[in-house]
């Protein structure tokens, strides 16, 4: 190679060392703080880019001297002057600049993967985030802009021989969530339940807003949420996709006692105060006392559909996911709140009144996880006051107290029948006890024990991928009243 384009690609590639290793002393010494940061690093690059191709072309336009400087036009430098003979061959430039443009184009396309990257991940991690589930905190993993994700389930029900068979498409989720900065984020989740919704003979599903709130994140242990948002009690409630518990349905006592899906409209603080010790509070609007009967609270949720505000509550959380012992978390949560939103109850025993409905719920959980072994506990205990007075104005006992608990453990056997596997197979076992009427006013029935009961589940869980989950379950029904159909049940579940 001639010495001048010898000397002019040693330039070329020299100034490109020389950039890339300057950005990388300073991405060392000072990381981009933040994504405006991070795109003026990649604007500097491909003007630098730009420049390096102007040179090349300039210097094909304009051949440099021997000396290495560039001749203007119109001039005759000496080597142009010189013997035939001595002038390099043609083929001598073109190869230089095939090499000088191969470095060039290198340099651009990792620019442009890497602003690829900024906003399409090669592969999502699945991992719960500020309280919510592994797919719907995906918004949080994002560098900005618009991120989705979702979850469903099939399921196929035997449920014995007095009731028909049923195949249900559970639900079908979207998740959309914003990410407008480094500090402001907008998640949201829209179900579809059931497959279809209509009127009359059709009306079988629903069309739900789940959840939509911002968080403000401002510091490791104080950022804050506003919106509809999950209310933080027990396993399920907000972190409820499919491939994240066992069995095809949740577990009855939180959808009983803790009645998930449970969203209201509130504003709170979420954080960590140490590390693994996470809190979550919120100031929400109260239930409604008027959706409550004996099967319980369930049907007080308001879920922001012009949910009456007249009364609010509180709702917090603390979990402690231990450091020094991995794989072991354990918290606690509680809901306390008016429920009576200034609805005046009438009855023969007690006249037309306003009624201080106080909810209060309480709820305690601990998991453990260790190589294949995942075992779980939950206990929730509830009060409702001016009980009676309800109980007479509705016509039907409400319970004054109400329980629930459950235990459950599975393993994962996968290890001893494939080594090398990254699928999950897992036999579980859960057994559920709860009363809504555990204490009834003086007065009302208790049904003979109706709403006391309790389940036996058994079920294995196959996952050929995390985010895919084939179940198989069977649940015994029992009730101290009388006896109750069992259950077999086949679905699939995902999320994304």
């Amino acid at each position: 190679m001639p010495p001048r384009k010898r000397l002019l690609c040693l330039c070329i590639s020299s100034t490109l060392a020389l950039g890339l290793y300057a950005s990388g002393v300073e991405a060392k010494k000072s990381r981009p703080s933040n994504i405006d940061e991070m795109w003026r690093i990649i604007e500097q690059q491909q003007q630098q880019i730009e420049e390096l191709k102007a040179r090349i072309s300039k210097n094909e336009e304009n051949p440099a001297s021997g000396d290495g400087k560039v001749v203007a036009a119109g001039e005759t430098s000496a080597a142009q002057n010189a013997n035939p003979a001595d002038k390099p061959a043609a083929g001598g430039s073109k190869k230089a600049k095939t090499e000088a443009e191969r470095k060039t184009d290198i340099l651009s396309a990792e620019v442009e993967k890497l602003k690829t990257q900024l906003y399409i991940p090669d592969k999502r991690e699945y991992k719960v985030q500020y309280g919510y589930g592994p797919a719907a905190s995906e918004i949080y993993r994002v560098n900005q802009g618009l991120s989705i994700g979702g979850y469903g389930e099939w399921v196929y029900s035997d449920n014995g021989k007095d009731a028909k068979s049923t195949a249900d498409n559970v639900r079908a989720v979207i998740y959309a969530g914003y990410k407008f900065n480094d500090w402001i984020i907008l998640n949201n989740e829209f179900e579809f339940e059931h497959g279809t919704t209509g009127e009359g003979a059709e009306e079988k599903g629903e069309v739900s807003v789940e959840f939509s709130y911002l968080d403000f994140l401002l510091k490791d242990y104080a950022n804050v949420r506003a919106g509809l948002t999950l209310v933080p009690m027990g396993f399920i409630n907000e972190i409820h996709e499919g491939p994240t518990y066992h069995g095809n349905y949740r577990p009855q006592v939180e959808r009983v006692i803790i009645p998930t899906t449970w969203r209201e409209i509130g504003a709170g603080l979420f954080g960590e105060l140490a590390p693994g010790l996470q809190y979550r509070m919120y100031a929400m609007n109260g239930l409604n006392a008027e959706g409550f009967s004996s099967e319980g609270i369930r049907e007080g949720r308001q879920s922001a559909s012009k949910a009456i505000a007249e009364d609010f509550a509180f709702a917090g959380r603390i979990d402690y996911d231990m450091p020094f012992a991995p794989g072991l978390l354990a918290g606690a949560s509680a809901w306390v709140g008016n429920s009576g939103q200034g609805f005046e109850y009438a009855s023969p025993e007690f006249g037309a009144q306003r009624l201080n409905v106080l909810t209060q719920l309480y709820e305690g959980h601990v998991q453990w996880r260790w190589q294949g072994l995942e075992m779980r506990a939950l206990g929730a205990v509830g009060s409702i006051g001016n009980a009676a007075q309800l109980s007479a104005a509705k016509g039907e006992t409400i319970g004054s107290q109400n329980y629930g608990w459950y235990t459950e453990a599975a393993y994962n056997l996968m290890p001893w029948l494939w080594a090398d596997s990254t699928q999950y197979i897992a036999p579980f076992f859960r057994y559920e006890r709860y009363n809504t009427l555990a204490s009834v006013p003086n007065g009302f029935d208790d049904y003979d024990g109706l709403y006391d009961q309790w389940i036996y589940q058994g079920g294995l869980t196959y996952k050929p991928i995390e985010n895919v989950a084939v179940k198989f379950d069977y649940r015994n029904f029992n009730s101290a009243a009388r006896s109750l159909p069992d259950q077999y049940n086949l679905g699939i579940a995902f999320m994304y």
